[in-house]
């Protein structure tokens, strides 16, 4: 479902370029030309991005930004102003702007700026967990509750202990994971337990998930630290 937006915006010419372009662009695009209007339609609305001028009728955008804000609307708010001073910037920040376009500006930068904040509040996908039934890494399957592991639907012998690796690894995915950290969670206090035992299992990972086991793509070393599963 494409993004909707709210501009707020009184000058006629400026509206009618912003909501053709953005309508052009697949965005479901809504408007309103004074303040107070603005502001009540994005309490009262569900927005994804609100374009907000800073000189409006009504209420000014930093008015309305501000009463946004008290009330937890957390929607990003891009402002268009055509002041550049230091001091509206600050206060725009102070009250939780998310951006700020200067005008005149150019609608290939008014829409990148746009993308770009869609793409940072957008909620971030769920990290996998040990729970997950299967993970998939190209064309490798793994379950990691039943501890089997295939390649283009071949099964692929791996050690139960790379398994409770792996295990740690989708927990912290994203984190670097240190070889100390991996030997207490999953050997505990086995004896006769050293990090080259780590080492030897994450090489037979990668064999077993990377395409290039030189070049790894999803589990990576973090030289003298430890390791990183990226997914």
């Amino acid at each position: 479902m494409s993004a909707r937006l709210l501009v707020v915006e009184d000058e006629p010419s400026m509206l009618k370029g912003l909501m053709d372009v953005l309508t052009v662009k697949g965005y479901q695009a809504e408007s309103a030309t004074r303040g107070d209007d603005g502001l009540r339609m994005a309490l009262q609305g569900s927005y994804d991005l609100i374009l907000l001028d800073v000189m409006l009728p009504g209420l000014s955008g930093f008015d309305v930004l501000r009463q946004l804000r008290e009330a937890g609307i957390r929607t990003p708010v891009m402002l268009l102003t055509a002041k550049n001073t230091e001091m509206d910037k600050v206060l725009g920040f102070e009250l939780g702007v998310d951006d700020y376009v200067t005008k005149p500006f150019s609608l290939l930068e008014l829409l990148g700026r746009i993308g770009a904040l869609l793409r940072r509040a957008a909620p971030p996908p769920a990290a996998p967990t040990t729970d997950d039934a299967v993970l998939r890494f190209g064309a490798v399957s793994v379950d990691l509750k039943r501890y089997v592991l295939t390649r283009d639907d071949q099964p692929i012998d791996l050690p139960a202990k790379a398994f409770e690796v792996l295990k740690v690894l989708v927990r912290k995915q994203g984190e670097v994971v240190s070889r100390d950290t991996l030997m207490d969670e999953v050997w505990g206090d086995e004896a006769f337990l050293n990090q080259r035992t780590v080492n030897n299992l994450v090489v037979k990972i990668r064999q077993a998930i990377e395409t290039d086991a030189a070049a790894p793509c999803y589990l990576k070393t973090v030289h003298g630290v430890g390791y990183r599963l990226d997914l």
